[in-house]
């Protein structure tokens, strides 16, 4: 007897549109990227070649290098994105605005299609929220964090509260609680916004939880690349209670459905800077 089952009827696959996204080569939260992109978009990622160097401003200046940036989005045009997302905070930030401008350029160039930057997309982001003083948290030394501030300041933000957590390495390791407890102590001044950096920290389900806490908006630098990124191509990032996503929905587009903040989970606490490594 045929047992084979019979699947043509389903006639999909379904179209996908494409955003390509260039990652440092150490960056390990893929599967977060995703969790803002609806269905019909499908993300295509690549890396930065591997640097050993130690983690710093200058590493930072590696992997943005313009070259580098080019070879990636020349390998990510074979599958046809849309729009080539550059995701990373610190190497977008380091040069000042003007670099990150430069940058977007040379991926255009290379690419042929409209590229961002995740340091361009928190300033769009910040924008369109109205928000010119921000609380920051980070999880670099003090010297990048210093420079995210510069880069802040040169594009008329101010910073009015900020933590950071002195890491070099082994960033995507930092529970919810970590990133939680930064928050709340950043938040010192008033602030118009909450900005959380580094693509390599998860955010996803802690910025609903600091939004009902804190009172103002959350911003992440996984969720402005992708908000922006998606934004390029006509389409809304998905996620429950953010107000960044709820501000630029569509008008004919259902909210979704309601969800409980998470609690971050009971997990050891981060070690003291000092005794950690972690980055990008």
């Amino acid at each position: 007897m045929d047992v084979s089952l019979e699947v043509s009827f389903l006639g999909g696959p379904d179209p996908q549109r494409g955003i390509g996204v260039v990652a440092p080569f150490d960056f390990a939260l893929d599967r977060e990227l995703w969790r803002w992109v609806p269905d019909g978009v499908s993300l295509r990622l690549t890396r930065t070649p591997f640097v050993p160097v130690e983690v710093s401003l200058d590493l930072a200046r590696l992997v943005s290098e313009h070259e580098t940036l080019r070879e990636a989005v020349r390998a990510l045009a074979a599958s046809e994105p849309e729009v080539v997302a550059y995701a990373c905070t610190s190497g977008s930030f380091v040069g000042g605005v003007a670099g990150e401008r430069a940058m977007c350029e040379a991926m255009t160039t290379a690419g042929e299609v409209a590229s961002v930057t995740t340091s361009g997309a928190l300033l769009e982001a910040l924008e369109e929220l109205g928000a010119r003083r921000i609380a920051l948290v980070t999880p670099y030394t003090e010297s990048v964090t210093r420079s995210l501030e510069e880069y802040l300041a040169e594009a008329g933000v101010s910073v009015t509260g900020r933590a950071f957590l002195g890491l070099t390495r082994h960033i995507w390791r930092v529970p919810y609680r970590s990133v939680v407890d930064m928050a709340r102590q950043a938040v010192a001044g008033a602030a118009d916004a909450l900005f959380i950096s580094c693509t390599n920290l998860s955010t996803y389900d802690a910025i609903p939880q600091l939004e009902a806490e804190l009172r103002m908006p959350v911003l992440s630098a996984n969720q402005v690349t992708m908000w922006a990124a998606l934004r390029r191509i006509g389409v809304y990032a998905v996620g429950p209670y953010q107000a960044l996503l709820l501000r630029t929905a569509g008008p004919h587009e259902e909210p979704p459905p309601p969800q409980a903040p998470a609690v971050p989970p009971a997990v050891p606490p981060v070690a003291q800077p000092e005794e950690q490594e972690g980055w990008t």
